[in-house]
C-alpha cells in the first residue's frame, strides 16, 4: 500500500489481549476499555489461542505477551504477521527488558514494544499508534535500537551524515 492509498484511521479500535496471566489481562482491559475509542474484543492466554482469536475477531491491535505456555508471543507474532487473514498490528507487552526479545519482536514484525511497567497513558498511546499503522518503542528500549543501528553502520563502514 502506498502512502497515497493510506487513510488515517480513527477509532473505535478493536483490541485482542494475549497474556497467560488473567489478572494482567483484566488490568490492561480495564485501562483500554475506559477509552472511548478503544474496545477489548477478546482475550487469549496462549499464542495458539491468539491466532484463533485474531482470525475470528479481526482486531486492529493485538497486545501480545512474550512468555506464555504452548506458543510464545514472538512465534505467535511471526505467524500473525504472515497470516493473510489477520490484519492486526502487534504491540508486544513484556515484563522483561531484554534486547534479544526486542530484536526478535521487531524481526517477527511487531509494530510496537512496551514494558509492562509503562504508565497507562503510554499503553493507550501505544495501542492507538499501532492501530494507526505507526510503530512505537518504549523509551527504555530505544537506546538499544539506536546503539545497534549505529554499530551496524560502523561495521559496514558507513560514515555518519
Amino acid at each position: 500500500m502506498t502512502t497515497d492509498d493510506q487513510t488515517t484511521r480513527t477509532g473505535p479500535f478493536r483490541v485482542l489481549l494475549v497474556d497467560d496471566q488473567e489478572l494482567v489481562r483484566a488490568g490492561i482491559g480495564t485501562i483500554l476499555d475506559a477509552q472511548p475509542d478503544l474496545t477489548v474484543v477478546g482475550e487469549a492466554r496462549t499464542g495458539r489461542q491468539a491466532l484463533d482469536q485474531a482470525r475470528a475477531l479481526q482486531p486492529d491491535v493485538i497486545c501480545m505477551d512474550v512468555q506464555m505456555p504452548d506458543m510464545d508471543g514472538l512465534e505467535a507474532t511471526r505467524l500473525v504477521v504472515a497470516d493473510p487473514e489477520i490484519h492486526a498490528g502487534v504491540l508486544i507487552l513484556t515484563t522483561f527488558h531484554r534486547e534479544d526479545y526486542l530484536v526478535e519482536a521487531l524481526d517477527a514484525g511487531a509494530s510496537g514494544f512496551l514494558l509492562k511497567n509503562s504508565r497507562p497513558e503510554q499503553l493507550v498511546d501505544g495501542v492507538r499508534s499501532v492501530a494507526a499503522g505507526d510503530a512505537l518503542l518504549a523509551p527504555e528500549v530505544t537506546r538499544a535500537v539506536i546503539s545497534r543501528a549505529v554499530a551496524g553502520r560502523r561495521a559496514e563502514g558507513v560514515e555518519g551524515p
